[in-house]
């Protein structure tokens, strides 16, 4: 591992290139890292480099290590490489400030599917995609998590020290601190155009009532929602963890069902999964079936947001019984992966009156990363310990960011460190601001009206029975 203990020096000039075989993904890939020049600007813009102090565990390190694979000095058996890969986030920040435009999330992606290719993905990890890739099994452990919620198991587990006391938090964190309001949107201007709403697997399972909040949001908008059978798991999860192979069959299912359903775009509810479905087309860039075809889903991909915000949006009324200021937490493959940014707060800024605070290092990633933080608890652990503290610092009674994932770290965070702090989804707030506006609208205003009082659930994405 000397090798890798100086990132500005190239250790391997000498070495053949492609040492690594010329059909590996990381040897495909290997053209991006010619792009890097050691300059250093990812360095502090990487979490785990803040959080241990070791180049090894910074982009720039990490790019080391790469083309250190590619050339042959270093083996894909070398323990030390895998630790220092697997210990990345993936949360892309370096990519945000990289004045070279280094792909590093492919890269990274590249070298986890060639080192499994030697060495098997570890058992938790393992387990962990093999639900989620499983859907008669995923469906019954979502089923059984619900019931878990409901009885408040996991509410009280939180409290046992541990991963098996944060899992549990993490599970209570997913009951919204604004209770559902359904309503009837409906719209007199001409429609925006036809939209398909990606259900997800943890939005789905756990989440369900911020994706029909998108579903009535979207309609208060002008957009017609289209439902679309067959879709399932995006397969972030998957290719973050090097099955390429899990995520390519994954996606393929995804792009046959969303080109079936000929909407004009795909509203993504969840950070990570939105990221996913965006880079389709170069998942499959070498799969002549499948190429442009998911080239033209990844260009109907959205952020939910990103669709409301070209929308205006529209305005709704304050939301009563907030404790507190509200602040908003970037996820990490929103805006660095996706690069957008505006949009999630026009969307906060749609609800009046919403005190809305700025927090320091909201573009620092929380920990959480997929299934990060159950395989790499301590350093997960080390990551979200500053992102608390800064939401202390505002004094914020809620927390509204755009993915499950740091949903669930932030919120179990708060939950085991004594706070009464909150997390939601910017769109499930908006969503609490039209519902507030629909109860001051009586059901014979004009035809114009945004929305309108409705006792039952809002016609669009289906509850799945929950």
């Amino acid at each position: 591992m000397s090798t890798a203990t100086d990132p500005t020096v190239e250790p391997t000039a000498h070495a053949p290139r492609c040492a690594l075989g010329a059909h590996t993904p990381l040897a495909q890939a290997s053209a991006g890292l010619d792009a890097c020049v050691h300059c250093g600007f990812c360095l502090q813009a990487c979490p785990t480099y803040l959080a241990l102090g070791d180049e090894n565990e910074s982009p720039r390190g990490r790019l080391v290590l790469m083309r250190a694979l590619v050339e042959g000095t270093l083996a894909t058996s070398d323990p030390s490489v895998g630790t220092h890969i697997d210990r990345c986030l993936g949360c892309r920040a370096c990519e945000t400030a990289c004045p070279s435009g280094v792909p590093y999330g492919r890269l990274l992606e590249a070298t986890r599917a060639t080192l499994a290719a030697g060495r098997p993905i570890p058992l938790v990890a393992r387990l962990i995609l093999y639900v989620f890739a499983t859907p008669w099994l995923l469906r019954p452990a979502l089923v059984l998590s619900r019931a878990a919620r409901a009885m408040g198991i996991p509410a009280l587990l939180a409290r046992l020290p541990g991963r098996l006391g944060f899992a549990a938090a993490m599970l209570a964190s997913t009951t919204p601190p604004i209770a559902e309001r359904p309503y009837e949107p409906r719209r007199a201007t001409p429609p925006r155009g036809r939209v398909a709403l990606l259900e997800g697997c943890v939005m789905d399972g756990l989440f369900a009532p911020t994706n029909r909040a998108a579903d009535r949001t979207l309609r208060v908008n002008g957009y017609t929602i289209v439902e679309v059978q067959g879709q399932g798991c995006c397969g972030a999860l998957h290719a973050h963890a090097g099955d390429l192979g899990t995520a390519r069959a994954l996606a393929r299912r995804n792009v046959a069902a969303f080109e079936a359903a000929g909407v004009d775009a795909i509203a993504v509810t969840a950070a990570g999964c939105g990221a996913m479905l965006k880079e389709y087309g170069h998942l499959m860039h070498d799969e002549p079936a499948w190429a442009a075809r998911a080239a033209a889903v990844s260009a109907r991909a959205r952020d939910v947001t990103e669709l409301l915000a070209d929308a205006g949006p529209v305005r709704g009324a304050a939301i009563v019984g907030l404790a507190g200021p509200v602040t908003y937490d970037a996820p990490c493959h929103l805006q660095h992966a996706q690069r957008v940014t505006a949009p999630p707060l026009a969307v906060l800024g749609a609800i009046p009156g919403l005190p809305l605070v700025p927090l320091t290092d909201s573009d620092q990633c929380c920990g959480s990363a997929g299934i990060y933080n159950l395989v790499e608890p301590d350093v997960s652990d080390a990551v979200l310990t500053p992102k608390l503290a800064r939401i202390a610092e505002t004094g914020a009674a809620l927390v509204a960011t755009g993915n499950p994932g740091c949903m669930m770290q932030i919120g179990a965070g708060l939950r085991r460190a004594g706070s009464a702090a909150g997390v939601m989804h910017p769109v499930s707030l908006l969503d609490a601001s039209y519902a507030a506006a629909a109860d001051r609208r009586p059901l014979d205003t004009p035809s114009d009206a945004a929305y309108a009082v409705s006792p039952g659930q809002s016609h669009g994405v289906s509850s799945g029975g929950r």
